[in-house]
């Protein structure tokens, strides 16, 4: 028996996809007696577009029209069962959407996160990790709840040295006070053993639904990861490998639905070093839906000012991640600065040396100007060799 969601997506084959078909029928849930002016508002949807799914949800039994838009008995059944909404905390699922009244709603959740972070394990500089602050990881979850990824959803965090697994899971315990809820769960994936013991600690003791895998991020995922989740977090090395190969993971555990949102942390960089980023995004077909700057805040991390920005992106019809076999570029900041690569464009095939001491500094430098020979600005990294650290240390204090 087709769902809801399939029946109106089979008659109005939207361009945006199920994911606008879930939202709106989740605001007349949240908001009984919703206008379809409002639903169009909050769906991002032009009105005769937010009309015509709220028509097909009225046939298929799930909607009906009532003062307003609001669910049958059987569409709230239906919400309560299968998305896992039954037993919600209404009044402070409002309070958590107004940024003046989260905090102070979520100030024992936030207290029970101080400690926690106060013992976990500290930082590797070695593998580009830092400590963000315990408002910072509960405001992350809040924001997956805001864009309607949190609750009935499957999630990953591809790195979560942050902890917003845990935060998440406490958020979900807070919302659903009565206990029961077991269809939101968190997926963890991390190079760090120390975190992932740490994580399945926590989740024990507190009842949790976190899961974690220890895995080298250079090498692929696992089949049984691969088009699972709802939709993922990371925070990934700061260098556009980095976050290239992070993201890619991440697409690859991505149900193959459109619209699938990316929850991407990353340093405020140049002008030039966002150009370069945001082809990568192109290039992996992700669209950018929001920008936070300064939304994340961290202890210690003076060399990006202690903040980083929030980036949602979207996924797409088109999107592919960029690295799908074993990752061999350098990819941490003290890997980047003490190698020199060499990269051939995908093109025409001319090589160029890529590193401090090369003939372009960076990747995102040399995808930028594009390739001398032909201009195109897709390339292979071929091949690398360590640059000395004597040397390093020469140049660095020259520069200075």
């Amino acid at each position: 028996m087709k769902t809801y969601i399939e029946q109106a997506s089979q008659n109005t084959r939207l361009q945006e996809g199920t994911q606008v078909i879930e939202q709106l029928l989740l605001e007349c849930y949240l908001n009984p007696g919703i206008s379809t002016k409002e639903l169009a508002r909050k769906t991002l949807l032009p009105t005769p577009v937010a009309a015509a799914i709220k028509r097909e949800l009225i046939k298929a039994g799930a909607l009906v029209q009532d003062r307003g838009v609001r669910c049958t008995a059987d569409g709230l059944a239906w919400i309560e069962r299968e998305w896992g909404y039954g037993g919600l905390d209404h009044s402070l699922y409002y309070d958590l959407l107004d940024e003046t009244k989260w905090m102070e709603s979520l100030k024992d959740i936030l207290a029970i996160l101080e400690e926690l972070f106060a013992l976990r394990p500290s930082v590797d500089v070695q593998i580009d990790q830092s400590k963000c602050t315990p408002e910072t990881s509960l405001r992350r979850a809040i924001l997956c709840l805001k864009q309607h990824a949190l609750i009935g959803k499957k999630i990953l965090c591809v790195g979560d040295d942050d902890l917003v697994s845990v935060s998440i899971g406490l958020l979900l315990q807070r919302l659903f006070p009565d206990g029961g809820h077991t269809v939101t769960h968190v997926d963890v994936l991390d190079i760090d053993e120390r975190f992932l013991r740490y994580i399945e600690t926590i989740a024990k003791e507190r009842g949790l639904p976190i899961g974690c895998h220890r895995l080298d991020l250079r090498e692929p995922l696992t089949e049984n990861l691969h088009g699972q989740f709802d939709c993922f977090f990371t925070d990934p090395p700061y260098t556009l490998q980095g976050m290239g190969l992070f993201v890619s993971r991440g697409i690859q555990a991505l149900k193959r639905e459109k619209g699938l949102p990316i929850f991407l942390s990353f340093a405020h960089k140049s002008p030039a070093f966002m150009l370069a980023m945001q082809r990568e995004f192109v290039r992996m077909g992700l669209t950018v839906s929001a920008n936070f700057p300064q939304f994340n805040a961290y202890e210690g991390a003076e060399m990006i000012a202690n903040r980083s920005q929030m980036f949602i992106l979207r996924r797409t019809d088109q999107t592919k991640p960029e690295y799908s076999e074993t990752f061999t570029d350098a990819l941490y900041t003290g890997e980047v600065k003490q190698t020199l690569r060499t990269y051939r464009c995908k093109q025409c095939s001319r090589e160029v040396y890529v590193g401090i001491h090369g003939e372009v500094a960076t990747i995102e430098q040399l995808k930028n100007e594009g390739c001398t020979g032909c201009g195109n600005d897709t390339f292979d990294m071929v091949a690398k060799k360590q640059v000395s650290q004597e040397r390093n240390d020469k140049d660095d204090h020259t520069a200075g």
